[in-house]
């Protein structure tokens, strides 16, 4: 015989209650009942009878909320909250309060969850965030003292929540003063000296961190987490010497973790890759199934050039489940396209699911495909992406066009990103990359229509005014016009080599050779670009300078023997 349904509707709105507030087993519970021992960090709840008083108050609440009164949903669980004595009650009371932006309530609510459960960070957060005031600071610091006052043996964990605790106080100096305050009673524990320490860093005083530091070591010398934030410390007032705290400590305690971890990091903070993937690979040993040690291994054997480490860890990582799974199958194809196996490459970059690396993906298998020979099959490629994924479009006609400039197909190049504009007529990328290859055909009103159609929707847009001032000069047309645009990129960006190389150029074309080659020498400094070299090379040349700019010509061929540029320049000075 099946059970009356709607027997079951009561029971199953009170579960419901209990699970929304946090109070699975409040009723019926019996004190001498056989219920674990709180741990260090649990709060004791009360015992609570739940009375129709108290279950048509909590109903109350949740039917209030569940109508958007969330201001009375708060008020009647801070009521019932006081009545009870209960600090999950509590902290539901002041969870609304927050939620419906009612600052007293938040403090009243705030205030009383943490008098019932003195050791929760979120009570003391939230309480610390509605006392802000400087009417209230005393008011906290009382409140806060109160709180430890009860903690006994749970004093240190406190106190090592305390500067969480008063995160939300923007003054970092005032925070900073309530902890040392709040601390003094405890300086016999290193966890007030832990916060003292944490407190001065938060403040902008590493001397007094450091300071405090050693006065939590001093009374617990093999604290880890004290060790670590020394070493921090000091490896910001003097690079290496945060490392020497940690390779100190290993030294003496050579199994422990988190100290080798940090040590790694900081390695890797200094691009010390080699000693830093030494440590790694010690944890690695230790924890093999360590997904974060793997994945570290992995990105430094790849920085080195240890293909087959790097490539057997990124695997070992697909195993252990990695959240990230289709960047690990970027780097294998990177791995293997490295190490001439393009078929494996593109199995990999096949692999990829839709998502943020998926035309990146796409885009590799079709420079694969181009640079085997197969330059149809990786235009049809792409072109079949883009109709599975019509919003990409746009992206994979960039592509497309990149391979076809790259097999000096620059009509194909220009008719691709025609179409593709046609569809998107006001896409920023494709204005732009279209632009830059009408130029490339001749088509230069096409180029600086649509360059100053770019313009005037993205008027931040740097590259379109270099792109155009740059253009202008390089056919001596227009000069001043040249400049004003150049100058107008520039000031947009101000440290990008390139524009600063179009200034160089436009002052050059203008007679003007000194303020070119200052320029030039900027952007060449900035980035050894063999362009930029052709470019300097040129007014070094003509300011009489004829070894310097063979030796600035020469370097660049050296490191760059394709570049066109470089090598009409070269032969136009020094056939």
């Amino acid at each position: 015989m099946k059970p009356d349904s709607r027997r079951l509707r009561p029971a199953r709105l009170i579960a419901s209650l209990f699970l929304a507030i946090g109070l699975q087993g409040l009723a019926h519970a019996e004190p001498d009942s056989a219920a674990p021992a709180a741990g260090p960090a649990e709060a004791a709840y009360p015992a609570q009878e739940l009375t129709p008083q108290i279950l048509y108050q909590l109903m109350l609440a949740e039917v209030a909320g569940a109508r958007g009164q969330v201001s009375l949903a708060a008020q009647s669980y801070l009521d019932l909250a006081r009545r009870t004595r209960d600090a999950r009650i509590a902290r539901r009371a002041a969870e609304l309060a927050v939620f419906a932006r009612q600052a007293d309530l938040v403090t009243e609510a705030s205030r009383l969850w943490l008098d019932l459960e003195p050791g929760s960070e979120r009570a003391q957060q939230l309480t610390a965030g509605a006392m802000t005031s400087t009417a209230r600071i005393d008011e906290l610091q009382a409140q806060l003292a109160k709180a430890l006052a009860t903690q006994g043996e749970r004093i240190g964990g406190a106190l090592l929540g305390l500067n969480r605790g008063l995160g939300r106080i923007p003054d970092k100096v005032l925070i900073r003063r309530l902890v040392n305050q709040l601390t003094e009673p405890y300086l016999d524990h290193p966890e007030a000296h832990f916060a003292r320490a944490n407190a001065a860093y938060v403040a902008g005083d590493p001397a007094g961190a450091s300071a405090a530091i050693d006065g939590a070591l001093a009374l617990r010398p093999d604290w880890e987490q004290a060790v670590i934030l020394r070493a921090q410390l000091q490896q910001e007032q003097s690079p290496g010497a945060g490392v020497g705290v940690l390779r100190d400590y290993l030294a003496v305690h050579p199994e422990a973790r988190e100290p080798r971890l940090t040590l790694a990091r900081l390695l890797v903070a200094g691009r010390q890759f080699g000693p830093a993937r030494e440590q790694f690979e010690i944890l690695l040993q230790r924890s093999p199934d360590d997904r974060d040690v793997v994945h570290a291994v992995a990105l430094l054997a790849m920085q080195q050039g240890d293909w087959a480490v790097a490539e057997k860890q990124f695997k070992r990582l697909l195993e252990l489940g990695h959240p990230e799974p289709d960047t690990l199958r970027m780097y294998l194809g990177q791995i293997a396209d490295q190490a001439k196996r393009p078929d494996d490459a593109i199995a990999w970059y096949k692999a990829v699911g839709p998502g943020g690396q998926y035309v990146m993906a796409q885009g590799r298998i079709a420079q694969l495909l181009a640079a085997g020979g197969k330059l149809a099959e990786a235009r049809q490629h792409l072109q079949a992406a883009a109709r599975e994924t019509p919003a990409e479009r746009a992206q994979y006609a960039l592509l497309e066009s990149q391979l076809l400039r790259d097999g000096n197909r620059n009509q194909d190049a220009f008719d691709v990103l025609d179409a593709a504009l046609r569809a998107e007529p006001e896409n920023p990328e494709l204005l732009y990359e279209s632009a830059l290859m009408a130029e490339r055909i001749g088509r230069i009103e096409v180029m600086e229509g649509r360059l100053r159609k770019l313009i005037a929707l993205k008027p931040d847009h740097a590259h379109a005014y270099n792109a155009l001032g740059y253009s202008l000069a390089d056919r001596k047309q227009r000069l001043d016009e040249a400049e004003v645009l150049v100058r107008k990129g520039l000031a947009l960006t101000p440290e990008d080599p390139f524009i600063i190389d179009s200034l160089g150029w436009v002052l050059y074309r203008r007679g003007e050779l000194t303020g070119a080659l200052e320029q030039l020498q900027k952007a060449f400094g900035l980035r050894a670009d063999p362009e930029i070299a052709a470019h300097l090379g040129e007014v070094l040349w003509m300011l009489g300078r004829r070894d310097e700019a063979a030796r600035v010509w020469k370097d660049a061929a050296k490191a760059n023997p394709d570049n066109p540029v470089l090598a009409d320049v070269i032969k136009k000075f020094k056939p």
